[in-house]
């Protein structure tokens, strides 16, 4: 080995780069091992030789108590810097990262120092060589002339190149930086007696470091740089962020077929298309031995006629749509999910330094077996059983710390001990949770501590401490419940404005609710809800009076949380909401919208039967009133569904006759907001509607319409067979 330091220049995350890393440090035999990254880094590269340690994995740099000043460098199988550092590890020899000190990084962000923040090059390297080359694609080039190869790499041309391109380069504030540094990491290595010196780092800044640049210039140019108080470790990383961000500034579309690219022994087009084959097939979809044979055909010809020296993944996916998908794109798009970008999620040792808070949440995932996954995973839990009851609270606590790993979807089942979540990890999640740790160090401890100082915060409104509550019931915070229900009581005492309480009582009630399903009932919530509701009952007449068109609207939006809050809320709670409804329901004052939803709400609870529901329609849409008003009472009485009207034909009467009623003029001007109110019910509802207008007025002898006369009793016949073979009867 030469007594200059090897430079091996490479592209991050890059197969190829990777695989002549390997080689090159095998035939070299260094003594030690320089890789850029961050020095601080350098008491956990032991850590990447633990069999536990699973790529994709990255460095987490953050400053105590400010978590938003965090960074990353992530590292694959197929980065050049891991197999240089599991190469050292295994050959017993020194590694250390040799970049500017996260500690500096951090203390000039947002300093006239740290403008070049892009740790890519100002220039396009690539860009240029491959123009050279007579190619318009400068990735292609690169794969072509690097990561496709099946023998060494030739560093030494690589840096022939970049140094060509970088003539005349004048580097920014921060790559200058980083290059005086990674020059001094070189000289104290020789200094501290190491001979053969290999340095593994951007290609870019190959020419840099073989500049004859003195020491004492490198120490001017890094003297007085500002450090900030920096704590590193490991995390989980996954293919899905590699994709989209990077620490270095070199971002892979791909990273699933670069993986496939390092890991193929050999045959490594053949090997991807009968992996595509296999996923296909997962999926039902008919794909045979033919198809792969001819779909390896078509990319190997793709290549020769483009002057490719293998199949890149432009070729492997035309082939695999042409041959394997039949030209469909949809089985296209599972193929990139599932290997293009290969989504997966890396791991740690126990270990690795971690947070309290961190450390405690692996406890929990292991106790309650949930495993973090990269792709998005679907759970449906029981809260009759113990098991699941604890894989929700944990959820929902985490979710008020702020690290959504699991989000709330509609259950599939009926009732509220269910509960149905998607479950997503990502990387980020890591940073929440150091962010999290100042509030405590358990999962349940800090977000009790949370909770308390969400409902403390100036400026917390009503709906948000009920919110908080209801939070803190799902989470089974037994202790911040006290703190919650002592902030609502004082703050629904105080609140004047009844819009506010409205906002409250839903997540009151459910609260409720769920105390009772999950065995935590909070102890003076019920008196705090009905505390509100007498308010809102009181307020109620006023709070509707003068309201013009959007205050009706939201207005509207609040009756209906109400109205459906109470059905959670003991039954004199119910029946005293109704009788206030009862009571403003048809003043003249009114808004029209307001007053039609306030009679489908008293018709739909069953304290209007259809005869009087008639009435005060008839009386709505009298020809006392302005088409406006009648129009938008029609609005709000329809509102959320057409099938009453499917359903109930002397109310279908009732509208048609005062369509039919209009005049031409008045016609046009209520058909927009008939328009804008048929146009919420579904397609069915719509044709329903319209078969039944069809036949009004046509009815039989039993006074019924004639559309429910309409039977084709052939086709029915078979229905009708199989009920009566269900009841055990015949004929």
């Amino acid at each position: 080995m030469p007594a200059e330091p090897a430079l091996l220049g490479v592209r991050h995350h890059g197969p190829g780069s990777a695989r002549a890393v390997r080689a090159e440090l095998a035939r070299l035999r260094p003594d030690i091992v320089l890789i850029e990254g961050p020095p601080e880094a350098d008491p956990l590269v032991a850590l990447a030789g633990d069999p536990a340690m699973e790529p994709p994995v990255a460095l987490l740099a953050h400053v105590p108590g400010e978590p938003a000043k965090s960074a990353f460098w992530p590292f694959a199988r197929f980065s050049p810097e891991w197999q240089a550092i599991r190469h050292a590890l295994g050959a017993g020899v020194p590694v250390r990262f040799c970049d500017l000190p996260a500690a500096a990084m951090f203390a000039t962000a947002g300093t006239e120092e740290a403008e070049d923040t892009d740790d890519t090059a100002p220039a396009d390297p690539i860009g240029s060589l491959a123009a050279a080359a007579g190619y318009d694609d400068p990735e292609r080039w690169w794969e072509d002339m690097v990561e496709h190869r099946a023998g060494a790499t030739p560093f030494e041309v690589i840096a022939e190149a970049m140094a060509a391109v970088r003539d005349g380069h004048a580097p920014g504030p921060r790559e200058a930086l980083r290059e005086a540094h990674m020059r001094r990491a070189v000289r104290r290595a020789r200094k501290d007696g190491f001979e053969r010196i290999a340095v593994v780092c951007g290609a870019w800044h190959v020419p840099a470091l073989a500049a004859p640049i003195t020491a004492k210039a490198d120490d001017a140019t890094l003297r007085g740089l500002p450090k900030a108080k920096v704590e590193i470790t490991w995390v989980p990383w996954t293919y899905g962020r590699l994709a989209t961000f990077s620490g270095y500034g070199a971002g892979v579309t791909s990273p699933g077929w670069y993986d496939h690219l390092f890991a193929a022994p050999d045959r490594p087009v053949e090997r991807w298309l009968a992996g595509a084959a296999g996923v296909l097939r997962e999926e039902g979809l008919a794909v045979s031995s033919a198809h792969v044979i001819e779909s390896v055909r078509l990319a190997e010809g793709l290549a020769v006629l483009r002057g490719r020296p293998l199949a890149g993944l432009g070729e492997v996916t035309e082939a695999a749509r042409a041959v394997l998908c039949e030209g469909d794109d949809l089985p296209v798009e599972l193929i990139q999910r599932r290997m293009v970008v290969g989504e997966r999620l890396g791991a740690v040792p126990d270990d690795t330094p971690m947070v309290p808070l961190q450390r405690h949440l692996r406890e929990e995932q292991r106790r309650l077996k949930l495993k973090p996954e990269a792709l998005d995973r679907d759970l449906d839990l029981d809260l009759r059983k113990p098991l699941d009851l604890g894989r929700s609270v944990l959820l929902h606590r985490l979710r008020l710390l702020g690290v959504p790993w699991g989000t709330a979807r509609e259950s599939r089942g009926k009732g509220t001990f269910r509960e149905s979540w998607t479950l997503v990890w990502r990387p980020e999640f890591d940073v929440e949770l150091i962010e999290a740790s100042a509030w405590g160090t358990t999962v349940g401890a800090a977000a009790a501590a949370k909770a308390r100082d969400l409902m403390t915060r100036e400026g917390v409104t009503l709906a948000d401490l009920t919110e908080t509550l209801e939070a803190c019931l799902l989470a089974d915070l037994g202790e911040a419940l006290p703190y919650a229900l002592d902030a609502l009581a004082q703050r629904a005492a105080l609140d004047p404005d009844v819009t506010h309480l409205m906002a409250a009582v839903p997540a009151t009630a459910r609260a409720l609710r769920y105390g009772d399903v999950r065995g935590t009932p909070a102890e003076g919530l019920g008196k705090v809800a009905g505390s509100m509701l007498a308010r809102i009952r009181a307020g109620l007449s006023p709070a509707l009076t003068g309201l013009d068109d959007p205050a009706a609207k939201e207005m509207i939006g609040h009756l209906d949380a109400v109205h459906a809050a109470t059905g959670l809320l003991p039954e004199a709670e119910r029946d005293a909401w109704l009788a206030a409804l009862h009571g403003v329901a048809g003043r003249g004052d009114l808004h029209g919208r307001i007053d039609g939803r306030l009679t489908r709400m008293l018709l739909d609870a069953g304290s209007f039967d259809g005869e009087e529901t008639a009435r005060r329609m008839a009386l709505a849409t009298s020809a006392g009133h302005s088409p406006a008003r009648v129009a938008s009472w029609v609005e709000g009485f329809l509102a959320g569904g057409g099938l009453l009207l499917v359903h109930d034909a002397q109310l279908l009467r009732l509208v048609d006759r005062w369509l039919s009623g209009l005049s031409g003029t008045a016609f046009v001007d209520v058909l927009p907001l008939l328009r804008r109110t048929f146009a919420t019910f579904d397609a069915p509802e719509r044709r329903a509607i319209g078969e039944r207008v069809r036949n009004v007025g046509r009815a039989g002898a039993g006074g019924r319409d004639e559309a429910a006369l309409e039977i084709d009793e052939e086709l029915a016949a078979g229905a009708v067979a199989t009920v009566l073979a269900i009841l055990g009867r015949s004929g």
